[in-house]
């Protein structure tokens, strides 16, 4: 065998042990577990009642809009008719502002009537005065409350006029205004309660699953309170919590295939979409025990790119990331 060989099968006899040896040495990759996730939600009304109705049970399925519970409140059945008695007093009084009956006319215009007669008298009787003080017959006195009398009839009839006028014409625009402000106001409330009613009556806000059902027939609820939980099986992710050291490469945008054991070992594509730090209670590492700065825990979503049958909440989920060491 010629030198030249020799030396060729060396250098591969070399690359084959160094390829081998790298093999053996090389780090393995990094196995992260996960979990699939979906959006809760936690449904609650908006005003304190007593659960009449539970219309969904754990593990249904529910469209938007379906009647979840229905809740009853006898105190605002109670305030709906008060509200309802109010509005109705407002629109009487408002009626009452704007009305102007035959009946109120007739009375001013006797009134004017009277007023005007009464006046005719009291101008006579100042003449006779007027006369009989030219004769010395009466006292300056008796002219003046004449004189006093008249001017008395001269408002009275100017007042009874003005009474008149204001009956026929009726209520200004600031009085009808003003009645028209207390329908508004005490509608207002009507409506408040109305919808405080309306939401006694829950329904779901989305297409979900029932996963956890708190309320109870009979029991008392302040607003705001959960009833039911819904989990959003539309729009499901995995998340998996990973040191920061092993972060290296991971970016938002970037593809991996996530496994699944409770589906057979399925292979998923995903894509990330998050990457979150997770509370100071995540830290992994303390600068006392290693020397070395704290590590901190990241969240990191990604989502299937396609739609995954059989995919439920709470699944493992496996990924292989490359080893940082």
């Amino acid at each position: 065998m010629s030198s030249f060989l020799k030396a060729v099968l060396l250098i591969i006899i070399v690359a084959a042990v160094a390829v081998g040896l790298w093999w053996i040495t090389r780090p393995p990759p990094l196995i992260i577990q996960g979990e699939v996730s979906a959006d809760r939600y936690d449904i609650s009304a908006r005003a304190s009642g007593r659960v009449e109705t539970i219309a969904v049970e754990l593990g249904d399925s529910v469209a938007t809009g379906d009647l979840v519970v229905r809740l009853a409140s006898p105190e605002l059945q109670a305030r709906e008719e008060t509200d309802q008695a109010a509005v109705e007093v407002a629109k009487a009084d408002y009626q009452r502002v704007i009305e102007v009956r035959e009946e109120d006319i007739a009375i001013a215009e006797a009134d004017v009537f009277a007023a005007q007669a009464d006046l005719d008298l009291k101008e006579r009787e100042l003449q006779r005065a007027q006369e009989l003080r030219k004769t010395n017959v009466t006292s300056q006195e008796t002219l003046d409350i004449a004189i006093r009398d008249r001017d008395a009839s001269v408002r009275g009839v100017a007042a009874t006029k003005a009474r008149l006028v204001r009956t026929t014409t009726g209520a200004t625009q600031a009085e009808r205004d003003l009645a028209q402000q207390r329908i508004d106001q005490a509608q207002a409330a009507l409506e408040a309660t109305r919808t405080m009613i309306e939401e006694l009556t829950v329904v779901s806000p989305v297409d979900g699953l029932v996963t956890a059902k708190i309320a109870e027939v009979g029991e008392n609820f302040s607003a705001g309170a959960p009833l039911i939980s819904l989990i959003d099986m539309e729009n499901l992710w995995f998340t998996f919590n990973i040191r920061e050291d092993f972060l290296n490469g991971v970016e938002i945008g970037q593809s991996y295939q996530v496994q699944v054991p409770a589906l057979n070992n399925l292979m998923v594509d995903v894509e990330v979409t998050v990457i979150n730090v997770l509370g100071q209670f995540a830290t992994w590492r303390a600068t006392r025990a290693t020397g070395d700065f704290d590590l901190r825990t990241f969240e990191v979503r990604a989502e299937p790119t396609g739609k995954v049958d059989g995919l439920r909440p709470g699944m493992s989920a496996i990924v292989q990331l490359p080893s940082t060491e």
